[in-house]
């Protein structure tokens, strides 16, 4: 559908969140007449509507969606919560009816230049670290996607010489066509999100879309020590660069001993120490090195980029330092929502670690994740859903039972875990788990975890 044709369209726009409501609101801009639909009939109707501007009217549906409103629906944009092979989004589109999500939609209203990142870990902090080095050497730079602002907000802000750099989860890209970055970054893939994906291939093939519309006049940046994305180098429709933490590479970005190194144009140069980032753990290394490759095939100067990593701080929720009480250190890594990524939270820690894990199922496997405590995890808090199946886990692999410990809430975790922790320890939220089900996401978390920790007595 062309974006001229979007003017008078009635679009359903299915969920209430911040993707929905951007949607909406870059809709009613073009002149589009979207219905904002939410399947939880336990919300009302002016809750949603006051997430949106005053006298902006659009019509808001919740519960059931009536026949006569589906009949007229010319497009659906389903947020990225909603699976594009429900029964009910799949309703649409046997009758033809268009499904897009809000990247997509937010992609077809934006000018300028395009950076866009997935990967299972380290999306947030990649893309964080773009921006910034981005904003600080072009100015006008929007960083958008999963990384809790909708695309479709910063879209009619954009201008030709303006960047936006967007970080894209495997369920954004589900939904994307047209969309085509300048530069696209595929930083690792793992086993993440099975329960919607349904198998390792699919999650593989949606991940790989986000290079989908680039030609080689494009760059996708790929992690050479990850088998999917190395092997997907050599089919990629864009240029490969890739950055790797264990070789020498004749072309990319590389770690050699402690130092990062560049190989470009037929020159091989030092770049840093990897001490001289803010940042801990050989995840956040890899983090640095792609988000290095990514900002020079955008033509930022290397002084420029080093600059900024130097001074760039951890994102909040990823393996982020909150404090020092008692001699205990104290990390948050609420965004450790699959065990990949929390065994790089465990891999960080150079102490002793007492550790709290578990939460929703998402349909994970942790053997890995435990065989990673080895001479690091020193006691073992679990909570939610998954405690069960994590201690029988745990118990497999030769964890002593008094070491682990099944809390019936949040907070008696972090008590268990405070009065086992020793002067010289660390303790760490990883959870390895979503956080649906005891909390609205793993920043409301990560954050109750801080409040926990900077309330502790020095």
């Amino acid at each position: 559908m062309a974006v001229r044709e979007w003017e008078g369209k009635r679009v359903l726009v299915i969920g209430s969140g911040l993707s929905g409501v951007g949607a909406v609101k870059l809709l009613c801009a073009v002149g589009a007449c979207p219905v904002l639909f939410d399947g939880n009939e336990k919300l009302a109707v002016e809750e949603i509507r006051g997430k949106l501007p005053e006298g902006l009217e659009v019509d808001i549906v919740v519960g059931e969606l009536p026949e006569e409103v589906r009949v007229g629906i010319e497009a659906v944009v389903p947020s990225p919560g909603v699976p594009v092979d429900s029964e009910f989004v799949e309703s649409f589109r046997k009758r033809g009816v268009p499904a897009l999500g809000e990247v997509e939609l937010g992609y077809l209203f934006s000018k300028g230049k395009l950076v866009a990142i997935t990967g299972t870990n380290g999306k947030t902090t990649t893309t964080s670290l773009v921006g910034q080095i981005l904003e600080e050497y072009f100015g006008n730079v929007f960083v958008v996607g999963n990384i809790g602002k909708p695309y479709t907000e910063s879209a009619q802000k954009t201008s030709e010489e303006s960047v936006t750099v967007a970080e894209i989860s495997s369920f954004q890209l589900e939904t994307t066509e047209a969309f085509r970055p300048q530069v696209s970054a595929i930083l690792n893939i793992t086993p993440d999100h099975l329960n919607r994906h349904h198998t390792m291939e699919n999650y593989v093939a949606v991940k790989e879309r986000i290079a989908a519309g680039q030609t080689k006049k494009d760059v996708c940046v790929l992690n050479y020590e990850d088998g999917y994305t190395r092997d997907f180098g050599g089919r990629c429709p864009a240029r490969p660069v890739f950055f790797s933490s264990q070789r020498e590479l004749e072309e990319g970005v590389y770690l050699k001993g402690e130092e990062i190194w560049r190989a470009w144009d037929g020159k091989k140069e030092r770049l840093m120490n990897i001490h001289e980032m803010n940042l801990v753990g050989m995840c956040n290394v890899e983090n640095v090195m792609a988000a290095i490759a990514i900002s020079m095939c955008m033509d930022v100067p290397m002084d420029n980029i080093l600059d900024t990593v130097r001074r760039f701080r951890a994102v909040e929720h990823r393996i982020e330092y909150v404090a020092t009480k008692a001699g205990v250190d104290y990390y948050n890594d609420s965004k450790g929502t699959n065990p990949d990524a929390a065994i790089q939270g465990i891999r960080a820690m150079e102490k002793p670690t007492v550790l709290i894990g578990g939460g929703y199922d998402k349909g994970s496997v942790y053997d890995a994740w435990i065989e990673a405590f080895e001479g690091k995890v020193k006691y073992l808090a679990l909570v939610g859903q998954t405690a069960e199946q994590i201690e029988a886990c745990a118990k497999r692999h030769g964890m002593e039972a008094e070491k682990i410990f099944r809390a019936e809430s949040f907070e008696e975790a972090m008590r268990a875990c405070t009065s086992h922790a020793e002067k010289g320890d660390a303790v760490l939220l990883s959870p390895a788990c979503a956080s649906w089900g005891m909390f609205t996401n793993y920043e409301e978390r990560g954050r109750c975890f801080k409040e926990y920790v900077n309330s502790l007595p020095d």
